[in-house]
């Protein structure tokens, strides 16, 4: 079965600072459009079913799950995928932390993780570590254990906010 043009919509958001315009299948998700149409294949597309968290990218400052997000509700928001959050060093800190921390093994899921996190700490400033837990516990991570991972973001928030960093619980050193 072929799609005619009229189940198409034409699209135009910012992604990654930069407008877009394109023309997508109508029933196409966010992430379909960044890997297949923009060539942004930095997200993972992990359980399609938005359980994994492996496909979170950022929406109007919000984390969201891009198997889930359809193209249609995106006319005129603002994307950043991990490629954007990563130039000029937007999220540098929360990726040193998680090398310092060992909160990555394979990095699959480090994508989804970073831009979570990313979210959580503009939105919340510096969470408690329970807030943190329960933020990223649509990121499922098959390598490591949850707590470096909530280790090194509580350190990012905690230094972004001038506070002391705290010490590591997950037993790795900085």
């Amino acid at each position: 079965m072929t799609q005619s043009f009229r189940d198409r919509i034409d699209l135009e958001m910012t992604v990654n600072g930069e407008e877009v315009e394109l023309t997508v299948p109508a029933g196409r998700h966010l992430i379909d459009v960044l890997r297949l149409d923009l060539g942004l294949t930095g997200s993972h597309v992990g359980c399609e079913h938005g359980v994994c968290g492996a496909c979170t990218l950022i929406v109007d400052g919000s984390a969201v799950r891009g198997c889930l997000t359809l193209a249609a509700q995106l006319q005129g928001c603002e994307v950043w995928t991990i490629e954007g959050l990563t130039e000029g060093g937007v999220i540098g800190d929360l990726q040193k932390a998680f090398v310092e921390r060992n909160a990555l093994q394979c990095g699959y899921c480090t994508p989804g993780m970073l831009a979570s996190a990313k979210a959580l700490i503009e939105a919340d400033g510096v969470p408690s570590r329970e807030t943190i837990r329960e933020h990223m516990s649509g990121n499922y991570c098959r390598c490591t254990g949850y707590e470096a991972i909530v280790d090194a973001i509580e350190t990012v928030a905690r230094q972004r906010a001038g506070e002391t960093e705290p010490q590591a619980r997950s037993g790795a050193t900085s």
